[in-house]
């Protein structure tokens, strides 16, 4: 009864005129990120945060949260017809469904991304509202060395789940942690890693680093690629698949529900991880694995079942237990500390109007999203025409002003364009930067709980280890690292990110 009673507090919030506009504005900018190539959610949101200053928090995180489900359908659409994922988590979608479209099936191939997506992301939103309120329960017992560990444990499982290099992964998270420190310490007042320079003294801003990162670094990167599409806009018929068709395509949706929908929860997962991991799968199950690579439709089912359910089940850890488990989820840390809203379990009892308002808001959002998606696929596939250097002006001067009205401070904007440099460079040497953002929005809350335990246990670092909940989440830390030592385990990793 208390879940209907929450779910209804939740559907009169995300109802309401104000939050109705801006999830729909959401959506539309999520697909229309997801249709163009190269700008990506994480970018998209982190150019956004300075405008959720002026709306209330739940809005804001409605909003926020549109964008990166919407993405995730945009996404599939140029993968299919263009062969140029306008995602990340849509690569593995264009190895299929950009055959399905050469052979005729783009209609097919369109329909079963969203419905899939659909299916997968109401289902996700269920596991969300089911689970998320216990987990809540749970974070209250946690002392300060207990979400210390976690978020030992969420760092390690970031740089393991991470692709590439894990050693790559592993600098990537020292430096965000390093950068997170830099700033006045709060507690002996010392200067730390500022330099003399006045404008480190308040810290890094957290949408500096995210704009630099991901915003204008992914500007840099986009204008050194050319544009070839051949595109298959002409061909797109038929979009109800054939009842041959349903009996291959609804099994791989249920099996890319499930796998998403876990693999969401864990840290580094996320929709780029859940959609490999679900082709992988699919090809291995399939008895029609010969298939995969020249048009099986199960290769655009599960992908984009498993990428649409992470996305929603990624919003667990941080609306329990304030942990990001992506660069995603980091933003939102960044954009629920705008409005001084402390991520975490109190949450749910200190604003519950947000907490269930954001969970109805995405079975709305994703009924838009159908409804944005296929009737209007011609509109965004018009889109694709507009060269990126006409775009990339305007993306520039909306980050310049963004930066800049965080506090009416240039030497923002000069920290924001070193960092897009360090970005630039950073994608050149095949690093992550996502892991960089997670170790920057977890380095200050880990060095926090860390002197609290500290604190309470009279400087003993025994309080980490007697202590039975922080003691588990090391004992899991340490078996993730020993599992991954192990070369059979480090090649499986390696082959999951480079299914072609």
């Amino acid at each position: 009864m208390d879940l209907i009673a929450n779910l209804s507090l939740g559907f009169a919030t995300a109802l309401s005129l104000q939050n109705l506009l801006y999830a729909f504005i959401g959506c539309l900018l999520g697909t229309l990120i997801g249709v163009l190539p190269g700008i990506g959610p994480v970018a998209t949101i982190a150019m956004l945060l300075p405008v959720t200053y002026g709306l209330n928090p739940t809005t804001a995180l409605i909003m926020l949260a549109g964008i990166f489900y919407g993405a995730q359908y945009g996404g599939s659409t140029t993968a299919i017809l263009v062969n140029l994922p306008g995602e990340s988590s849509s690569v593995v979608t264009a190895i299929d469904g950009y055959q399905m479209a050469r052979r005729g099936k783009a209609g097919t191939a369109l329909f079963t991304a969203g419905f899939g997506s659909f299916f997968a992301g109401c289902i996700a939103t269920l596991v969300l509202a089911a689970f998320a309120p216990q987990l809540a329960e749970l974070a209250f017992n946690f002392g300060p060395a207990d979400y210390f560990s976690l978020m030992v444990l969420g760092l390690v499982g970031a740089i393991i789940l991470s692709s590439g290099s894990i050693l790559k992964a592993i600098c990537m998270i020292l430096l965000g942690l390093l950068l997170g420190l830099a700033g006045t310490d709060v507690n002996s007042g010392l200067m730390r890693f500022t330099f003399g320079i006045p404008a480190l003294f308040d810290g890094i801003d957290f949408v500096c680093v995210a704009m630099g990162l991901f915003g204008f670094a992914e500007v840099i990167t986009n204008l050194s690629h050319k544009d070839k599409r051949e595109t298959f806009t002409n061909k797109v018929s038929g979009l109800w698949p054939s009842m041959a068709d349903f009996k291959r395509m609804l099994p791989a949706i249920f099996r890319g529900t499930t796998l998403g929908s876990i693999l969401g929860i864990l840290p580094g997962g996320g929709a780029v991880l859940s959609s490999f991991a679900a082709y992988t799968f699919e090809k291995k199950i399939s008895a029609h694995a010969d298939e995969f690579g020249k048009g099986a439709i199960e290769g655009v089912a599960g992908p984009e079942s498993a990428n649409n359910a992470a996305a929603q089940t990624s919003f667990i850890p941080l609306l329990t237990m304030g942990i990001p488990s992506n660069a995603v989820m980091a933003l939102m840390v960044g954009a629920m500390t705008i409005h001084n809203i402390q991520p975490g379990p109190q949450v749910m009892q200190n604003n519950p109007e947000l907490f269930w308002g954001l969970i109805a808001s995405m079975w709305v959002g994703n009924l838009m999203l159908v409804i944005l998606n296929l009737p209007m696929l011609g509109v965004w596939v018009k889109l694709l025409t507009i060269p990126y250097r006409f775009l990339y002006p305007a993306i520039l001067v909306f980050c310049c002003i963004g930066v800049y009205s965080l506090n009416s401070n240039v030497a923002n904007i000069y920290i924001t364009a070193i960092l897009s440099v360090f970005g630039y460079v950073l994608s050149k040497l095949g690093c992550e930067a996502a892991p960089m953002l997670l170790g920057f929005v977890l380095g200050p809350m880990m060095e926090e709980y860390f002197r609290r335990a500290l604190i309470l246990s009279q400087g003993s670092y025994a309080t980490f280890f007697t202590n039975p909940i922080s003691l588990s989440l090391l004992v899991a830390t340490a078996i993730l690292i020993a599992v991954m030592a192990f070369p059979s385990i480090k090649q499986k990793r390696q082959e999951a990110f480079q299914e072609e």
